[in-house]
């Protein structure tokens, strides 16, 4: 029998927890359900989940603040729940780290489908296309200027220094070093980084290029109005 998923869930509302809880191991799960941010800190710490679920608005440690702690630890994916799509949650939660969000209220297919994507991508769950069609399926180590992206090795060097990337920020290079200086457009990102088959809210993208900027090099991906981003050739 294969090895369930563990997942981490900090989340204060009882009903919401116990809820999701049993929606999740429905789905074959194995849950740890946390009511505020330092007992969801704590047992990150001694339980190593597989991914963590984090409620934006926790007691003690709030979400985004666990995120970053986490994400000081470890690059295991996380996925920030918020009850406000157009609040500035939405943007420190990705910014701290995170690799996703899901609005609340949501649907409970909509959540495990989330994070079954996720998962896919982290390779926990195979991969999330075809080796075909996988940027990093023939190995090589490409170079743009200063930067070295080793796609068999899954490892990047800026002049020469090692570079540390989350797996979807390394997904995210890797997407623009198959096709360095092509555009490539916002729901195309989506689609093929974070395995959205529907639409999504681009600031994923937009906050994660961001992140990527800061670590290649902030001239490397340019952004083109109205279009997308471009890796620089």
């Amino acid at each position: 029998m294969a090895e369930q998923t563990h997942v981490l869930f900090v989340e204060d509302d009882d009903v919401i927890r116990e809820a999701t809880q049993l929606a999740l191991e429905r789905d074959g799960f194995a849950v740890t359900a946390m009511p505020d941010g330092l007992s969801g800190l704590e047992s990150f710490r001694s339980r190593r989940p597989d991914i963590a679920l984090l409620d934006v608005m926790v007691p003690g440690l709030d979400g985004v603040s666990l995120c970053r702690r986490i994400r000081d630890e470890s690059n295991v994916p996380v996925i920030m729940l918020s009850a406000r799509a157009d609040s500035i949650d939405v943007v420190l939660g990705l910014e701290a780290g995170a690799d996703d969000y899901v609005t609340k209220p949501f649907d409970g297919a909509v959540l495990v489908a989330r994070i079954r994507a996720v998962l896919r991508r982290f390779g926990h769950a195979g991969g999330m296309r075809g080796e075909e069609d996988d940027p990093a399926a023939e190995g090589g180590v490409l170079t743009f200027g200063e930067l070295e992206v080793d796609t068999g090795g899954m490892e990047v060097r800026r002049s020469g220094r090692p570079v540390s990337l989350t797996p979807t920020e390394m997904r995210l290079l890797l997407e623009f070093s198959a096709v360095p200086g092509t555009v490539l457009s916002r729901d195309k990102l989506l689609e093929r980084v974070w395995d959205y088959g529907w639409g999504g809210d681009t600031r994923v993208v937009d906050v994660h290029v961001q992140r990527l900027r800061t670590k290649i090099g902030q001239d490397r991906i340019e952004t083109v109005r109205g279009f997308g981003y471009k890796l620089k050739a």
